[in-house]
């Protein structure tokens, strides 16, 4: 056995595509590989930017002091109650992922919101379309949904530099990539 593996089988995210359909809100119990603490000066109003805007849900709470919010499996957010939160946005972002028919809904609900909230959408270099949100807590949020990969577009040729082919391209089968 290498290193490497196909791993989408794990992964709550739904291969690319225009028709791709988001997974269920997933409200099981589960030991979380990876998750985000994100200090609020507004616990309600970071649950409600978050559920309404950002499509999370609260899977529990501890009232006026944690809010456990989930999307997907392994989209996991707790927002906790602070004195303050930071007066400038960090650099760093968190990103989240979504399909393509979300994003337009996304970016309507952020806005309608927090009209100054959101950025984009706008396409990568890596074949994705991102959305960047800021929250009322100052977090740099990205919401990112995989596009179709078109095999002769400089998408591909991008991530062809870096070693990994487009799929049944016939070229390999993407090293250690795969």
């Amino acid at each position: 056995m290498n290193d490497y593996f196909n791993a989408f089988e794990m992964s709550p995210v739904p291969a690319p595509g225009p028709d791709a359909v988001a997974p269920e809100l997933f409200r099981g119990i589960y030991g979380m590989p990876a998750f985000v603490t994100i200090p609020t000066s507004d616990l309600a109003a970071s649950v409600d930017f978050w559920t309404r805007g950002l499509g999370f849900f609260e899977l529990f709470g501890i009232p006026g002091r944690l809010a456990h919010l989930r999307r997907w499996a392994f989209q996991d957010v707790l927002l906790v109650s602070a004195e303050s939160v930071p007066e400038e946005t960090p650099a760093m972002s968190l990103s989240f992922a979504c399909v393509l028919g979300q994003v337009d809904s996304l970016v309507e609900a952020c806005r309608a919101l927090r009209p100054d909230s959101v950025d984009g959408p706008r396409d990568t270099p890596w074949n994705t379309r991102d959305v960047e949100v800021i929250t009322p807590e100052n977090a740099r949020i990205v919401l990112t949904a995989a596009k179709p990969l078109d095999p002769a577009s400089q998408e591909a040729r991008n991530l062809e530099a870096v070693g990994i082919t487009a799929p049944g391209d016939g070229r390999g089968d993407n090293g250690g990539h795969a």
